[in-house]
């Protein structure tokens, strides 16, 4: 009998280890796997932090299959009815001021996105990060109370905005807490902070981020996720030029 508990224990303690991912790989895989679905519904409000004050503002999301998404920004009154549409690689966006519909490209792509921290080019970022990087554990921490992996992540090639990212990771969760985001060069670009998490359908997702950019002065934009949805039943029509001017 005690050989035959030892020989459970020991079989646990395998199952145990064996559901631990050991490579840096692995746990890009699980970290991709927790936050990505098909279809999403997010609505989210967006406080810029300024020189001159902060403006808030809020919006309505609609991604489906990772490559796709509509984004229709409901406040304050002077952004209301402004939309944005990514189809793949590319994005348009809509003035309700000037009735027009604008194919951004080339080096729009750099500017800001109302006034925030985030670029375009950072919207048409592959979401996908196992599919442009290698990851290689660095290290462990606490952050925020939390136990985390560290993780160094290698472009795979240059056709990305950034060549390396280092990433704090919940062991637990499998929940990105911070990056920092590097140029070629090694300079340090942009920050992401989670600071509140939720939990929508089993999985843990970041509810409240501030992204800063590190080449401006200000305490970078913050933003709190009001709601989020997972669905497959997106309206077709939304994903369409047609829908920026409706």
């Amino acid at each position: 009998m005690p050989t035959q508990n030892g020989e459970a224990s020991s079989a646990s303690a395998e199952t145990r280890e064996a559901a631990v991912p050991q490579t840096g790989a692995e746990i890009l895989q699980r970290v991709d796997g927790n936050r990505l679905a098909n279809g999403k519904i997010i609505v989210m409000s967006m406080t810029i932090h300024g020189r001159r004050g902060d403006r808030t503002i809020s919006a309505k999301a609609w991604q489906r299959n990772l490559k796709d998404s509509f984004t229709e920004y409901l406040a304050p009154a002077r952004e209301k009815g402004t939309k944005m549409l990514k189809l793949g690689d590319q994005l348009w966006t809509y003035s309700p001021d000037t009735d027009r519909t604008i194919l951004i490209s080339g080096h729009m792509l750099r500017q800001s996105v109302m006034g925030s921290d985030m670029s375009y080019e950072d919207m048409l970022e592959d979401p996908v990060l196992a599919n442009n990087y290698t990851a290689e554990i660095v290290g462990a921490e606490t952050l925020n109370g939390r136990s985390t992996w560290t993780l160094e992540l290698t472009a795979k090639s240059d056709n990305v905005a950034y060549i390396k990212r280092r990433v704090w990771v919940d062991k637990e969760r499998f929940l990105p807490l911070k990056e920092n985001l590097y140029a070629k060069s090694g300079a340090l670009l942009k920050t992401l902070s989670v600071t509140d998490v939720m939990q929508v359908d089993g999985r843990w997702l970041a509810k409240a981020l501030t992204y800063k950019d590190a080449l401006k002065d200000g305490e970078g934009t913050s933003t709190v996720i009001e709601s989020l949805e997972f669905s497959d039943d997106l309206p077709a029509h939304l994903f369409s030029k047609a829908s920026l001017k409706k």
